[in-house]
C-alpha cells in the first residue's frame, strides 16, 4: 500500500496560501495558487515556491515533483503590477535575482521536476516550463515570451528557453513575442508532449509514478550529471560522465538493480 495522501500549504501573509502542496506515493505536487492573477510570479509566490523546493530537496520521501497552476492558467510570468509599484533599481534587481535563484533551484533539485501545463505559460512562466526536467501540456495550452511587445526583452526567460529549444526557434519566440501552440511547443522540444486536456492529469501522474519507482539515488546522480555534462566540451563530458558512472556502479542500488535484473525479479531500492 502506498503512503497516505497529505495536503500542505506554504505560509502566506494573506488569506490564501501561495503554493499548495500535495504528497502521494512519493510524488509531490506543488500548485501555484494565485489564480486571479494567472499565477503571476510575485516575490511572495517565488519565495514560497523556493521554500517548498528547498524543503523537498532534503526530504527522502519525495521522489518526483509536479508543478501545476490553479485556475485558468499555468503561469503568466512576473507580476508586472507589483514591479511597477516598486520601480526602483534595487527592487527590480531583487525580482530577477529571486527568479534566477528559483529557476536554478529547480535544476539543482535532487528530484526530477515535471511541469503540468494548461492555459498559458508566458514570459517567466514559459521560463519555468523550459527549466523543468519534463513538461506535459494540454493540447490547447499556449506559450510565449512576449516581453518584446511591451519594451522588455525576455532576457532571463531566454536563458532557459535557449537551452530547451533550438536557436532559431528560441529567437523567433523572443523576437516576435507571439503565442506558440502546444503542438508547436512539442515539435520544438519546449515540452515533451501535448495531450488532450481531459487526459493531462493521467499522463502526468503516470509519468511521475513511473519515475518514482526508480532508485532515488540513481535519479539524483543522473539529473545532476545531465546538467553538468551538457555545458562541457565532448572530451570533458565523457571524462566527467565516466567518473560519475563508476561511482554509480559501486552504489548499493546499482548492485541491487543489476542483481535483480539477472535474477529476473523486482529490485528493492535503499537509496544508497
Amino acid at each position: 500500500m502506498g503512503a497516505p495522501t497529505t495536503d500542505k500549504a506554504s505560509t502566506d501573509t494573506g488569506s490564501e496560501p501561495l503554493v499548495l502542496r500535495r504528497d502521494q506515493d512519493g510524488v509531490t505536487t506543488l500548485t501555484l495558487n494565485r489564480p486571479q492573477a494567472r499565477n503571476a510570479l510575485s516575490m511572495g509566490l517565488m519565495a514560497a515556491l523556493q521554500g517548498e523546493l528547498d524543503a523537498i530537496h532534503v526530504d527522502p520521501s519525495v521522489k518526483v515533483v509536479v508543478l501545476a497552476g490553479a485556475g485558468p492558467a499555468f503561469c503568466s510570468g512576473h507580476d508586472l503590477k507589483e514591479m511597477r509599484a516598486n520601480p526602483g533599481r534595487d527592487a527590480v534587481a531583487a525580482v530577477f535575482a529571486q527568479c534566477s535563484a528559483l529557476m536554478q533551484r529547480v535544476t539543482t533539485l535532487r528530484q526530477p521536476v515535471i511541469a503540468r501545463v494548461h492555459g498559458i505559460a508566458t514570459a517567466a512562466g514559459c521560463q519555468l516550463v523550459a527549466t523543468c526536467d519534463l513538461a506535459y501540456a494540454a493540447d490547447d495550452a499556449r506559450f510565449a515570451t512576449p516581453g518584446v511587445n511591451i519594451g522588455l526583452f525576455c532576457s532571463t526567460p531566454m536563458v532557459a528557453l535557449s537551452r530547451a529549444v533550438g536557436r532559431k526557434a528560441a529567437m523567433e519566440m523572443l523576437l516576435l513575442g507571439d503565442f506558440v501552440s502546444a503542438a508547436e511547443a512539442e515539435a520544438q522540444g519546449l515540452i515533451n508532449k501535448a495531450v488532450p486536456a481531459s487526459t493531462l492529469d493521467d499522463v502526468v501522474h503516470g509519468v511521475a509514478a513511473k519515475i518514482a519507482s526508480k532508485s532515488p539515488l540513481t535519479l539524483a546522480i543522473g539529473k545532476e550529471a545531465f546538467y553538468r555534462q551538457i555545458e562541457q566540451d565532448l572530451a570533458s563530458a565523457y571524462a566527467y560522465a565516466s567518473e560519475v558512472m563508476t561511482t554509480n556502479m559501486l552504489a548499493r542500488d546499482a548492485q541491487e538493480g543489476i542483481d535483480a535484473f539477472i535474477e529476473k525479479r523486482q529490485p528493492t531500492w535503499c537509496g544508497q
